[in-house]
């Protein structure tokens, strides 16, 4: 019986999702509209930066990397880490550290040992709202973050993003947003292209002087509203097909028709992509993202039949922009530490961010800790009837909810309760049974695997195989297995994103149906 309410609810997960598609249909703001100005004397990194088409640091274009953003909303699920894995787990970047990417989590239906262990991976983990409401109210967005906290593991510190369901925000969101004390919000579009002399395709910018995005669509905003100090905003970069500023594409651009046609066709939406990014490549460089929902491309989920032709699209564009120089695929949070600290992209080797560090775990220990050779055995079951999960911190009495994400733990006979993280403890040394942390805060032991960035052209690109190492390792690569068991490609021998979060993926996969 329970399978068939598990198969209703994903049903219905596949209804919410089909109604967001983050669409947009025109210029969303203009310089009129915008108003805006700001004091680049006054307004200096790595607290505050302008909004402009301009590099930040002062660098040339010539200099600075070409930044592609790949994020994810909504639940996460084994079919969607699945979905996102088709395109990530066998690629790296020009350092030869595994792609990372954000992932804005919202809470229904999702499986929060999943969360844990897309983390500890290395990806970063980002606010989406627990029950995915646009314009969301402080509980919406607070009690996200508490219960991501308490079921998932995540470090209060290390949600510092924020996404609005359906970019549908208003001028308090951001202030939600910094009395909650977040880093950045990315729900704005930046709708006219970077050829357009009037693009709002800016690098990101906080709000020390206002928005300068979607002043047209949203009220009480721009002319120096709202005025935030510190906040970021890392706009939402929009493909545009044939029709320029009267044919942009957001989200899941894959979902579109091009050019005015009235049927989808893969080969127009793979040149208006390649055309957009060599538009920003040879021109400012400003970042260009890929912002999907991955159910819409999982071939895991219950109804839903993706486009092969499709998915072989998204893989060939993100082969090409590997075949470029300087361009890395990289998650916000990375984004954002490099315009912090912008440096040319010979010296990407000294932004931390962009690094590789793998926590030193000892493989044989038996700890519940987002490492799935560490946790196997150790995660408890939530068998609620709507959505059902599995974490390693405990299993509340009730379903979490905006009034209440953080409820009293539900103790099985002879057991103990499990002990949340601590703010001084690292999610993969933190072992919630014993509530016991492998090390200090200061001395938690990460090996670092990226390979230095060198000048005149070395490692500057990154790749899709894994096949020409540069460092003479003979060691044969892991292999990568999908969620649903079809075949195996190579993973990098630098990462662990893939394996971990294929092989949780397929564990959760497993005692999904069979719960």
């Amino acid at each position: 019986m329970r399978n068939i309410v598990l198969l209703l609810t994903f049903l219905g997960l596949h209804q919410l999702v089909a109604a967001q598609d983050g669409a947009i249909s025109g210029p969303t703001t203009s310089p009129s509209a915008a108003g805006y100005s700001c004091d680049p004397d006054k307004c200096r990194l790595p607290n505050c930066n302008c909004a402009s088409t301009n590099p930040p640091g002062g660098l040339s274009p010539s200099e600075v990397p070409q930044f592609v953003i790949f994020t994810a909303d909504d639940a996460i699920q084994s079919y969607t880490l699945d979905s996102v894995n088709q395109f990530l787990a066998h690629r790296k970047n020009p350092n030869g550290c595994p792609v990372k990417m954000t992932y804005f989590t919202s809470l229904s239906y999702t499986n929060y040992t999943l969360v844990t262990d897309w983390y500890v991976a290395g990806n970063e983990i980002a606010d989406h709202t627990m029950t995915h409401v646009g314009s969301p109210p402080a509980d919406e967005i607070n009690g996200n973050l508490i219960a991501l906290n308490a079921l998932a593991g995540i470090p209060l510190d290390a949600i510092k993003g924020f996404r609005a369901p359906f970019l549908n925000y208003t001028a308090d969101t951001f202030h939600l947003l910094a009395a909650a004390d977040f880093t950045y919000d990315s729900s704005t579009a930046a709708a006219i292209p970077v050829t357009d002399p009037d693009t709002d395709a800016y690098w990101p910018y906080t709000l020390d002087y206002g928005l300068a995005n979607d002043c047209l669509t949203v009220d009480n905003i721009c002319k120096g509203q709202p005025q935030i100090p510190g906040l970021w905003e890392i706009p939402m970069y929009a493909f545009f097909d044939e029709l320029g500023v009267n044919g942009p594409h957001l989200m899941d651009p894959w979902l579109d028709t091009a050019n005015g046609a009235s049927s989808i066709n893969d080969t127009a939406t793979l040149q208006y992509m390649k055309s957009t990014f060599t538009a920003h490549y040879t021109g400012n460089r400003q970042p260009i993202g890929l912002y999907t929902h991955p159910i819409h491309l999982s071939t895991t989920y219950p109804g839903v039949d993706p486009s092969n032709s499709t998915i072989q699209m998204i893989n060939q564009y993100l082969d090409w922009l590997q075949e470029q120089q300087d361009v890395w695929i990289v998650s916000n949070e990375q984004l954002l530490a490099w315009v912090q600290n912008p440096v040319p992209a010979t010296q990407l080797d000294t932004i931390e961010a962009l690094k590789c560090p793998t926590p030193d775990v000892d493989p044989t220990l038996h700890i519940c800790n987002g490492i799935p050779a560490n946790e196997a055995g150790l995660l408890q079951e939530c068998a609620f009837p709507d959505f059902p999960f599995f974490t390693c911190y405990g299993c509340p009495k009730v379903e979490v909810s905006p009034s209440n994400p953080n409820p009293p733990q539900q103790v099985p006979q002879g057991q103990e309760a499990r002990f949340r993280l601590p703010a001084n403890c690292s999610t993969p040394f933190w072992d919630p049974v014993a509530g016991s942390c492998l090390c200090k805060s200061d001395d938690c032991a990460f090996t670092d695997n990226s390979r230095p960035i060198g000048p005149n052209g070395a490692n500057l690109t990154g790749g899709g195989t894994g096949d020409n190492d540069t460092d003479g390792s003979t060691a044969p690569a892991p292999q990568y297995v999908n969620f649903n068991g079809a075949g195996a490609a190579k993973l990098f021998n630098s990462g662990l994103i893939g394996v971990i979060s294929t092989l949780v993926g397929a564990a959760a996969s497993f005692a999904l149906v069979d719960v």
